[in-house]
């Protein structure tokens, strides 16, 4: 071997290990940066205790929007309901009306005309003077209710 060819094998040697120095000097200061974030015990808390936030705030997210969607299908079934059920009662009002005029009519039919007549007159009358009328009741009432809270005393004793 010459001396030249020695001179460009250790030129060559000499670059790949200043190539390997770097390489290891990157690696070594990554592991360093590696080992002093494990070690910063704060740090360590600090990011879970974002990330633990960060996950309760998309669990707040979904629970907001799950209440939304359940309050819009309350709300939809609700009108639904409320329609049904204003159907059925005009339904049911229009069969007691027609049960009503029915029985009205039967009522007429087996009734003799001067009972009608009379209490057509009465009717008019009541409709007439419907402030003594009330009174009477009210009176009536009140009697009756007197002369059973009596009775019921002396039944006890």
């Amino acid at each position: 071997m010459n001396h030249r060819q020695q001179h460009d094998e250790t030129a060559t040697d000499l670059g790949e290990l200043r190539e390997q120095a770097e390489r290891t000097r990157d690696e070594l200061g990554r592991t360093v940066e590696a080992l002093a974030a494990k070690a910063d015990v704060k740090a360590q808390a600090e990011e879970k205790v974002a990330a633990a936030r960060e996950k309760a705030a998309v669990a707040a997210e979904r629970a907001k929007e799950k209440a939304v969607v359940a309050a819009d299908l309350v709300k939809e079934k609700t009108v639904v309901a409320t329609e049904q059920a204003k159907e059925k009662a005009a339904v049911a009002t229009e069969q007691v009306k027609e049960k009503t005029a029915a029985a009205t009519d039967l009522v007429k039919e087996k009734t003799p005309d001067p009972v009608l007549e009379k209490a057509e007159v009465v009717a008019q009358k009541a409709k007439a003077n419907r402030t003594p009328l009330v009174a009477a009741t009210a009176a009536l009432a009140g009697f009756l209710l007197v002369r059973r809270i009596f009775r019921g005393r002396r039944g006890r004793r």
